[in-house]
């Protein structure tokens, strides 16, 4: 059984930067991919960034440049890195782990930018 445990998410001012975490419980396949999503209110949720077992990440168009998804593998987390945050990524966020065709999920951080 594989569980996902996300945090650092809060409320920031349009500019600011938030780094989200997520730590991996249990044991799984060391071939992965990595992910964070995101769900606006009343929208579909999207995937943001990813990272695999290798080390290649990949983003949406709308965060490259400001968001860097990295990994600790001691520590079993993989970071989102959130910077010149704008009001359009105000989101719950969801990390997620992808062994071949099974996903697991965290349970969700709130990202809130306002002034």
């Amino acid at each position: 059984q594989v569980q996902l445990v996300e945090s650092g998410g809060g409320l920031v001012q349009p500019g600011g930067s938030l780094r989200l975490s997520c730590t991996a419980s249990g044991i799984f396949s060391s071939i992965h991919t990595e992910g964070w999503y995101r769900q606006a209110p009343g929208k579909a949720r999207e995937l943001v960034a990813t990272i695999t077992s290798g080390g290649s990440t990949g983003y949406a168009d709308s965060v490259k440049g400001r968001f860097t998804i990295s990994r600790d593998n001691a520590k079993n987390t993989v970071y989102l890195q959130m910077n010149s945050l704008k009001p359009d990524d105000t989101a719950v966020y969801y990390c997620n782990l992808r062994i071949s065709l099974t996903s697991y999920w965290g349970q969700g951080t709130q990202v809130t930018v306002s002034s």
